[in-house]
């Protein structure tokens, strides 16, 4: 049985998990002085109540190879075979953290480290197709070529609600954010062969989840898709977003998830977006 192993920025539906047997190595959350393990000890709930309270911003930070090193021991027998799917390498270290784990531990075990060029529920999917392909008999070499083919297809459209968190991140400006605040523009983000870009920016977020639906059908028209709502403590927007979609799309299965942590740092809460998946 091959194990399979992603990383804290991937944004797994509930029971996906244990379903398809993936272990998550968790990712570093910075608080200051404070660091925290994603879902140890800190969870969603906990990360969204220190962003209220602490004037610190937070950051985040890919696992170290020791942290990969330790993980892998922690989890799997020596000698077993390791697919460890990460986040895209261009925004990320932890790909590269896994490359060096793997190397350590190459008289161990058998880890081969693949780069998602993706992140979010994007990571899942090739993470669950991985499982069901190994299910139906197909072999390491043919898994691995396959998800290669797939991963560049697979996107990511973003909307965030406020530019305050990607300007306390520094992933825009300040005077740009102060503008597009005063003007209540909506900045829309696309998550696609390894790089986020904004894309687009609107008036008003009505015109925003409008034009998201809009990309999309532009992307992928009549072809079946797999469909992920993602959403940053909205849950309620997220479902009427879900069901809009499914009356304008091919819809083959949908499933809803919150934002990881990696991406809330830098889009804060309010962001939602939609993950197209094709269907193989």
């Amino acid at each position: 049985m091959i194990r399979l192993v992603t990383d804290g920025a991937a944004d797994l539906p509930e029971g996906w998990e244990k379903e398809y047997d993936i272990k998550i190595v968790p990712i570093n959350i910075h608080f200051g002085e404070k660091t925290f393990l994603q879902f140890v000890d800190m969870g969603f709930d906990e990360f969204y109540r220190e962003i209220a309270a602490n004037k610190e911003h937070p950051k985040t930070s890919q696992p170290s190879p020791h942290q990969f090193v330790e993980f892998y021991r922690r989890h799997f027998q020596p000698g077993e075979t390791i697919l460890s799917i990460h986040v895209t390498s261009k925004l990320s270290g932890t790909y590269a953290s896994c490359v060096a784990a793997a190397e350590e531990l190459k008289s161990e075990y058998n880890i081969i480290p693949f780069d998602s060029l993706g992140g979010s529920m994007g990571l899942a999917f090739l993470c669950r197709f991985a499982r069901q392909l190994e299910q139906a008999g197909k072999s390491l070499a043919d898994i691995v070529r396959t998800l290669e083919q797939l991963r560049s297809k697979v996107q990511v459209i973003l909307t965030l609600d406020t530019l305050e968190f990607a300007k306390r991140s520094g992933r825009v400006g300040a005077l740009s954010a102060a503008l597009a605040s005063l003007l209540n523009v909506k900045p829309i983000a696309r998550l696609q062969d390894g790089v986020v870009e904004m894309v687009d920016k609107v008036r008003t977020r009505h015109l925003a989840l409008a034009r998201v639906l809009e990309m999309a059908q532009q992307s992928v028209g009549d072809l079946p898709v797999s469909l992920g709502i993602l959403h940053a403590r909205d849950l309620p927007s997220a479902q009427a977003l879900l069901e809009e979609a499914k009356k304008r799309l091919n819809v083959k299965d949908a499933y809803l998830a919150e934002l990881s942590i990696s991406l809330a740092v830098n889009f804060g809460p309010g962001t939602l977006g939609l993950v197209l998946y094709p269907v193989e």
